[in-house]
């Protein structure tokens, strides 16, 4: 099995992203979050025709935002490859990204959110009616756990709004990517922090295989 190549690390997946290798005939346009594993994915397959393009992953502070990135990453590379997909899946979108990847011609993941298409949505759509009280991180949320939780919710100045901002979730679920006992440790610390009960729940990479799957086959 082929070793997945290194990411940047996770700050700059956050604020800058990754560029392309400018290799390949299909390009991914991705979130940075989701860096890591699709590397992993794309080496253990060995797809090397499959290139790869990181926005930022803090564009999820604004979701609003991420329809238009999207767009301008599609439109800036597109004729540079024989296809695109597009690798994010609603993301707080309201619709708007599917609706523009429709517009463009371009396939997209399926799925709400990362944490449904990680479970498998099929899957996080039985459970979501029973466990809506629920907070969810992945392997990139915990180890940024201050970046995008922490630290913009304002609990690093204010802890005291932890109680009115968490005051309706009972439990944090980490969607686990890979056996990682520093990250369970670190996620447990998350719940803690939270004042949520813990629960480590390991999905792999879920129904992001078969979307890279398919966009292999292309």
């Amino acid at each position: 099995m082929a070793l997945a190549p290194a990411a940047p690390d996770d700050d700059t997946l956050t604020q800058t992203g990754l560029a392309p290798a400018r290799r390949g005939r299909v390009l991914l346009i991705a979130c940075g979050a989701l860096a890591h594993e699709i590397l992993a994915v794309k080496a253990a397959n060995g797809w090397d025709h499959l290139d790869l393009q990181c926005l930022p992953a803090n564009l999820h502070l604004w979701p609003e935002k991420i329809t238009d990135a999207v767009e301008a990453a599609v439109r800036e590379r597109r004729d540079a490859y024989d296809s695109v997909f597009v690798v994010y899946a609603d993301c707080g979108t309201g619709g708007l990204l599917q609706a523009k990847c429709a517009e463009l011609g371009v396939e997209m993941v399926e799925g709400p959110h990362c944490y449904s298409f990680f479970e498998g949505n099929a899957a996080f759509a039985a459970i979501s009616e029973t466990e809506f009280t629920a907070f969810y991180l992945t392997d990139f949320l915990v180890r940024q756990f201050d970046a995008f939780v922490w630290k913009p919710m304002g609990l690093d100045r204010h802890p005291e709004l932890r109680d009115m901002l968490f005051g309706n979730y009972d439990k944090l679920v980490y969607q686990a990517q890979t056996r990682d006992p520093a990250l369970e440790a670190k996620a447990r610390d998350c719940a803690a922090r939270l004042g949520l009960a813990y629960e480590y729940r390991f999905t792999g990479y879920g129904d992001l295989v078969p979307a890279l799957q398919r966009a292999a086959a292309r």
